[in-house]
């Protein structure tokens, strides 16, 4: 079953909605790498900000100083969070062993 193509206008709209996004996505990551946001902190945002809760778990490690993607993965693989889980889709108990895990 194929979409229905949208008009110009909604295309426009799509395009500067997804581009509004990706720019709160930035920032976040800029805010985290610079200390000037916890890891904590910005999970709890992600809780009721939609474009942070598409953020990928990789990305926001990644973001923080000595974590490239070998160690992201790895830290996943210690808690047991699937390498392609957004913030949104993190657990309770996922999301207080990342904290943990990052602040110990």
């Amino acid at each position: 079953m194929a979409l229905e193509p949208l008009t110009p206008q909604e295309r426009r709209e799509a395009l500067g909605k997804a581009m509004e996004a990706r720019g709160v996505r930035s920032r976040a990551k800029a805010a985290l790498r610079s200390g000037e946001l916890s890891v904590s902190e910005l999970l709890a945002r992600a809780h009721s900000d939609e474009a942070l809760a598409r953020l990928k778990v990789t990305e926001m490690l990644e973001c923080l100083h000595g974590v490239g993607p070998v160690r992201a993965l790895a830290i996943l693989e210690d808690l047991g969070i699937a390498p392609s889980r957004r913030l949104r889709g993190l657990g309770v108990h996922q999301r207080q062993a990342l904290v943990d895990f990052l602040a110990g």
